[in-house]
């Protein structure tokens, strides 16, 4: 396992680190080591949660020996306090790691990242009773309700007390090395259901002693579930994994709604109370519970419920909105105040018990049956709770006050009452955030495969992030394709603003160019909405209108259909997981070439799933996702965000409501783009059909790992054609092939030839055999000697490293070379070439690959091989161009240079009859070769004989790309050099020359 000295802490890391893995663990153990925060961008597939874990653990491994076992940690502390009686601040000797992410399913995959790592920290997984609870009747339960049924029988005094509960303390005192290798949320309930104790409670014991603890982002953001958890703050380290919707999390998190019809449910169980404790009175004299309380509690609802109703709403679009701290005069005017609302929660807490109570004596089936109930009253403590927090009205500034009307339900509008709902919302995210800061959290880190753009992220959680990165991916750039449509296959403009995308003509050119993308794209297609009322518009015009908006030819989805299976994101939640069932047994289907999942930006589908590989080999996003700017919720933001940042500072530019609107829609585009390309092997395509993409400012906004590849077209045939060629390639890319050589050597050599060739460069003066390489050394280089720097600036792409003057690389290049040519043959790379004969813009370093490439067929029998090898490749050709171009239409496109095909275009001023000349061409130059070239003609034949037809037409196929540059060289040799390491087929690899 490498070992790599980053900032004086010895990181070991389970591969081979890419470059920009170095420097994202830097970042980390720097923000660590200097008590800052941090805002880490980098993109899915390069390895971040591995790297955030072994930086992270390296770095507190540096300050001691991790806490393996209580046992162990008791004789390190001395005998003079049991584990019990130990104090909170004694209870670590170092600070602790708390680790977050947004659900249960992504810290089971951190967990895994952590067991792929050398690193083994004392450690706990936190997760709900709904995910952990094994007994038999609760864990049937859900929410409030489960919580209430677990309380209740975690009672000592019950009848029917939690067995497994009381057994949590005796398992940890006789298992003290639990934790110490990675546990994840299924081994504890296996523990709990092999050897009986509580999973949930033991986690909840284990957490107090641990070097890491894993938990989802409720745990910390949430006041009451914060309060809970018994750890030292003092100096952590507080992670937030996929942070992306962290600010959006806070703000929901401190705000609040109270519909009408929970108001009417409180009032109601406040009766409730009264007639129970009357009655407790009457038949058992239990005077625990004072019907007066409950009484003044009801007419206190009952005078909150009246005066919402009574607030002037002139517009209901506009509704009723007020300053923060408005929602003080409103409850004041009912008596609750800061000296009364605690003692008014207090008999919501005695009200909810009483009903709790009641429920289990009157519950049917014996009193061996558990009930979890849930009441509307425990929301109205958390409201109040949330607005005399830390009795204090200071964060009331960053709040607004607003009633609206809305569809009023059944009850209501029988009784005519109108339905409105009260809320405080708070626009500033930072408030949650803050209080980590005030509980002494040495640093905070804020990371993500999609944080861009990072300004209005910054700003929104209202924190110093001194320490920013954004990482570029670990793929070359013949992994990705990405590019604006700003046109259809008709020249319609594709712009999905309000103005244009409710067009017939709009919604047809849409479904026109994603008919061309289904039969492109292979396997799996992930297309975009930026609504669900758009998504079903546009669904909608398709099957009903066909080709030139005809309703009696075949339709649009009927066109979609004959190419991939559809599936549609569902609105409901709950529908979901079918949802993507369906689409992955779609995509197996054999009767089709895949299938297409049509969801919206900010939906289930954007958020966190992985489609790896074939489940999405493109996403095509069709329009910018803007929040609806008449919500009463956006316009507010907006607003405030206004107000605030004319009140900074001169000098000081604070987040204005139109960026903040702009970037949150980037920031949903980016979210979703960042489904395909989940791994460094993986390849697939980003397709903006939206004009405005093609605008610099919002190209700026996109990830910046995706910003060197966007290409703009100003036609769609360009579009069509140069995605079909990335795709024709495909099979070319994919993971090493490196497995399948058939020994070490071969297998190392070719690594070598591999990393050589894509670690070349060439500067204006620089050849390979006859200058010098620069002296500058390559980044991993100084990892491994410890020379990593905490001023790094500017870093190359991470398949881009700058290249040594070790003689490594040369003699690597001289025995690929040898390897692959026989002795005495000409060397693989040769000759000179100046820059301006090199691939790259002018200034910029450029791979050294030589501009023409040959294959070369010669002998005595040249003509009658060219002759075999023309007709062959001409069928190959011909079988293709027949199934590329049939049934040739050209209505209307020929003055554009397009082809269509059934309403689908298929190329741009080049014809397959073009095409077919090109290839023979290369083949035709082969009569002009010399008598040193005869062995290519044998070399050829000996290749189709050994080759099967499938293999044979990738070995042409590699040649077509050689000739074209659609291949760089190193994974054209990688990918010939897998073909022919077969036993028998070795003789091809020696006698391969370019």
């Amino acid at each position: 396992m490498p070992t790599y000295k980053i900032r004086g802490i010895d990181v070991d890391f389970p591969y081979e680190a890419y470059d920009c893995q170095l420097v994202y663990m830097e970042k980390v153990i720097q923000s660590i080591q200097n008590k800052c925060n941090a805002l880490l961008e980098s993109p899915t597939g390069t390895g971040k949660t591995l790297c955030l874990l072994c930086a992270t653990l390296a770095w507190r491994k540096s300050l001691g020996e991790f806490s393996r076992g209580r046992s162990e940690r008791s004789n390190i502390r001395g005998s003079q306090y049991s584990d019990d009686e130990l104090p909170q601040s004694q209870s670590s000797n170092f600070p602790t790691i708390i680790y977050t992410s947004r659900t249960h399913s992504q810290i089971r995959q951190v967990i895994q990242e952590l067991k792929r790592s050398n690193y083994r920290p004392k450690m706990v997984v936190l997760g709900s009773r709904e995910q952990l609870c094994i007994h038999d009747q609760v864990s049937l339960l859900r929410g409030k309700a489960q919580t209430n049924a677990c309380q209740a029988l975690c009672k000592k005094r019950t009848k029917r007390y939690c067995a497994h509960f009381s057994r949590v303390t005796e398992f940890v005192k006789k298992n003290p090395s639990i934790g110490d290798d990675p546990i994840d949320i299924e081994d504890l309930v296996n523990i709990g259901r092999s050897s009986g104790p509580c999973p949930y409670y033991l986690s909840r014991e284990l957490h107090k002693d641990v070097d890491i603890l894993f938990a989802p982002y409720n745990y910390l953001i949430d006041r009451g579930n914060r309060k809970s958890l018994k750890i030292d703050w003092n100096n952590s380290i507080l992670i937030f994994d996929e942070a992306h919707n962290l600010e959006g999390l806070c703000a929901d998190a401190a705000s609040f709604d109270l519909p009408s019809g929970l108001l009417t449910a409180c009032i109601s169980e406040a009766k409730n109370c009264i007639d129970l404790s009357i009655t407790r009175r009457e038949t058992s004299s239990d005077k625990s519970c004072n019907p007066d309380n409950f009484a003044i509690l009801r007419a206190l609802l009952l005078k909150l419920e009246k005066r919402i109703a009574e607030v002037p709403i002139e517009s209901r679009e506009l509704g009723f909105t007020k300053p923060g701290p408005y929602i003080y005069e409103l409850l004041a005017e009912l008596n609750i105040t800061q000296k009364t609302a605690n003692m008014l929660t207090d008999i919501i807490d005695k009200a909810c018990a009483l009903l709790e109570e009641d429920a289990n004596t009157n519950e049917s089936g014996g009193s061996n049956k558990t009930n979890g109930n849930i009441f509307r009253l425990e929301s109205m403590g958390d409201i109040l709770r949330l607005i005399f927090k830390d009795n204090s009205n200071a964060h009331a500034q960053y709040y607004r006050v607003h009633v609206q009307e809305v569809e009023a339900s059944a009850t209501d509008a029988f009784r005519g009452k109108p339905s409105r709902t009260l809320s405080w919302w708070c626009f500033n995210p930072g408030i949650a955030m803050e209080e980590f800061s005030r509980l002494g959290v040495g640093s905070i880190i804020l990371t993500s495969g999609t944080l861009s753009p990072m300004d209005s992220f910054a700003e929104e959680l209202k924190l110093e992030f001194p320490i920013r990165l954004e990482n570029p991916h670990v793929i070359s750039g013949n992994q990705i394709w990405a590019g604006v449509a700003p046109v259809g296959p008709s020249g319609y403009s594709f712009n999905s603003s309000y103005r244009s995308r409710g067009s017939v003509e709009y919604k047809l050119e849409l479904g026109n160019a994603i008919v061309n993308f289904a039969r492109i794209v292979p396997d799996g297609l992930l297309v975009f909405f930026p609504s669900y009322y758009l998504l079903d518009q546009c669904i909608s015009c398709w099957k009903t209108m066909g080709q030139q908006g005809l309703s009696n030819s075949t339709t649009i989805w009927e066109r979609i259909c004959k190419h991939k299976l559809p599936v549609v994101e569902p609105r409901q939640s709950t529908l979901f997981p079918l949802a993507i069932e369906d689409y992955m047994t779609k995509l197996k289907e054999t009767s089709s070439s895949g299938a297409i999942f049509f969801a919206v930006c900010r939906g289930k589908v954007s958020e966190g799933l992985d489609f790896a590989d074939h489940a999405g080999r493109a996403v095509v996003i069709t329009g910018l996702p803007f929040a609806t700017m008449t919500d009463p919720k956006v316009r507010l933001k907006r607003e405030y965000l206004d107000q605030h940042a004319q009140s900074h500072k001169i000098g000081s530019k604070g987040l204005t409501g139109e960026e903040w609107y702009s970037q949150q829609a980037s920031r949903a585009v980016n979210q979703a783009v960042g489904r395909v390309i989940r791994h460094q092997h993986d390849y697939g395509a980003i397709i903006f059909c939206d004009e405005r993409f093609t605008y610099s400012n919002r190209q700026s906004q996109v990830s910046l790992w995706i910003q060197p590849h966007i290409k703009c077209y100003s036609k769609f045939g360009d579009v069509v054609y140069t995605l079909t060629r990335f795709f024709r390639d495909g099979g070319n890319r994919g993971p090493p092939k490196l497995e399948l050589a058939q020994n070490e050597d071969q297998a190392l050599l070719l690594r070598k030839c591999e990393n050589s060739l894509q670690k070349g460069y060439c500067s204006q003066t620089t050849a390979i055999h006859s200058t010098s390489f620069s002296d500058s050394t390559s980044f991993t280089k100084q990892a491994k000697q410890g020379n990593i720097s905490s001023h790094l600036t500017e870093i190359p792409p991470a398949n881009r490293s700058s290249v040594t003057s070790d003689r490594i690389f040369q003699d690597s290049i001289l025995k690929c070379s040898s390897y692959l040519t026989h002795t005495g043959k000409e060397p693989l790379i040769s000759g000179k070439k100046s820059a301006q004969d090199l691939d790259g813009e002018s200034g910029d370093l450029a791979p050294c690959i030589l501009k023409k490439q040959r294959l070369l067929i010669a002998g005595p029998n040249q003509s009658k091989l060219k002759e075999q090898f023309d007709n062959h490749f001409n069928n190959l050709v011909k079988n293709e161009g027949l199934q590329f171009c049939q049934n040739v239409s050209t209505q209307n496109h020929q003055e554009k240079g397009e082809v269509l095909v059934n309403d689908e275009i298929i190329t741009q001023k080049e014809t397959v009859a073009h095409k077919i000349q090109e290839h023979k061409d290369v083949v035709s130059q082969a009569a002009h070769c010399n008598n040193e070239e005869i062995k290519g003609s044998a070399f050829l034949i000996q290749v189709r004989e050994k080759l099967t037809d499938t293999e044979y037409r990738e070995f042409v196929g590699f040649m077509k790309a050689l000739k074209s540059k659609a291949m760089k060289i190193g994974h054209v040799l990688q990918s010939i050099a897998r073909l022919f390491s077969v036993p028998d087929r070795l003789s091809l690899l020696h006698g391969y020359q370019i």
